[in-house]
């Protein structure tokens, strides 16, 4: 029987504050978590007409203030096309005073600022355009039929004399058809007729964190995606019946009042789960999760472990688990930055590097940017992913401080 993949939208109160809730369900498990105080709105990705306050130069970044209230944080190295209120052209430097245009990229965490980029990208389900590189690139997880497809789809793009903005395709781009048109009409919007508004401008708001869900996907391995929440239902229909009307029959209304959705896939106690250092194996092994100021730490145990083969194959069984586990829990819990994993000791080299590879292709699954770098003379596997959104567990502090 075939296990369903699907992403769940719904609402639950977590102490005390009602939450807007996506989960994607893969093979029975929850994988990843979105919340959100209901009635927020989400900011990352949202494009301002900002004003650069100075700039730091031994860090290589400037402060932006972005209204009244709110600053950012800009790495020098995120304006090779930026786009001036005033007139100036691009590449030149940045001085305090400038206005120019600028999306947050990366949210506020850790009591630091939210990071800016003023290359700006328009995101769709299929295609990304954007101004920072001015070139045509495909996603490296499409194949060469399909890459070969857009290339010549894209090839009008490709001979505009003095286009301002790049293009690339995504994982899902072949599926792309009207797209583009709805893309450049945002771009137009926002990096043209932006530099006639006034500072402190919010020029593009992002939209509600649960339709980015349903666009970050990948639909075509997406069996169902089902919500109990009316308007929610209303407004996923309306955006696939514009951009995906073949996907319209996946998207469910769960009505069950006698059982609510977050309890149908026990949504709380994934939630629980998040909030716990300790995560137990089949084996009878277990891991230990930790955050640091400058990394993750994940430790791999024997605990429990009763297998009667040798010690080696104990461990090799162990390790390969916990390979599974760590990469479901990174996503779940959005852990990112070096991540350090601590497995169990293995002395033949060819398990080190069968577990090496195991892990790497469960990491290949994460739409975030994820990659396992060497294992240490000292056992210890390096690894990075990149940063977008604060870990699950701030999300979860900050409504228990409400």
């Amino acid at each position: 029987m075939k296990k369903l993949n699907k992403l769940i939208i719904t609402e639950m109160l977590l102490n005390e504050v009602p939450c807007t809730v996506c989960a994607i369900v893969q093979d029975q498990k929850v994988i990843e978590l979105r919340l959100e105080p209901s009635g927020k709105k989400n900011t990352l990705n949202n494009i301002y007409v900002g004003q650069i306050e100075n700039i730091a130069a031994n860090i290589q970044a400037a402060f932006v203030r972005l209204s009244d209230s709110v600053n950012g944080y800009l790495p020098l190295n995120q304006c090779t096309n930026a786009i001036y209120t005033d007139g100036r052209k691009s590449g030149q430097p940045l001085r305090p005073g400038d206005q120019l245009l600028v999306q947050i990229n990366r949210e506020a965490m850790k009591g630091k600022l939210p990071a800016l980029t003023a290359n700006l990208n328009f995101s769709g389900k299929y295609l990304v355009l954007t101004t920072g590189n001015r070139k045509i690139g495909f996603s490296n997880k499409l194949s060469k039929e399909e890459s070969s497809l857009l290339n010549k789809w894209l090839e009008e793009e490709r001979s505009l004399p003095e286009r301002e903005y790049g293009i690339i395709a995504r994982t899902n781009a072949a599926e792309a058809s009207k797209e583009l048109e709805m893309l450049k009409k945002q771009y137009e919007k926002v990096a043209v007729h932006g530099r006639n508004r006034t500072c402190y401008s919010l020029l593009y708001e992002a939209e509600p964190f649960y339709l980015a869900a349903v666009r970050d996907v990948y639909t075509r391995d997406l069996d169902e995606i089902v919500t109990d929440i009316p308007e929610i239902h209303e407004k996923i229909f309306a955006y696939l019946s514009e951009f995906q009307p073949d996907k319209l029959e996946i998207l469910k209304r769960y009505q069950d009042k006698l059982l609510p959705l977050y309890k149908l896939y026990s949504l709380e106690g994934v939630i629980d789960e998040v909030c716990h250092e300790k995560i137990w194996l089949k084996s009878g092994g277990f891991l230990v999760i930790q955050q640091t100021e400058a990394f993750v730490s994940i430790d791999v145990n024997s605990g429990k472990y009763t297998g009667k083969k040798k010690a080696e194959e104990t461990y090799r069984k162990i390790n390969l688990e916990a390979a599974a586990e760590i990469a479901r829990q990174i996503r779940l819990r959005n852990l990112s930055g070096i991540i350090l994993v601590d497995f169990i000791n293995m002395e033949n080299p060819d398990h080190q590097d069968e577990l090496f590879h195991v892990l790497q292709k469960y990491l290949r699954k994460d739409p975030v940017k994820c990659k396992a770098i060497d294992i240490t003379p000292l056992h210890i596997l390096e690894m990075t992913r990149q940063k977008v959104r604060r870990p699950l567990i701030e999300d979860l502090r900050e409504l228990s401080a409400k």
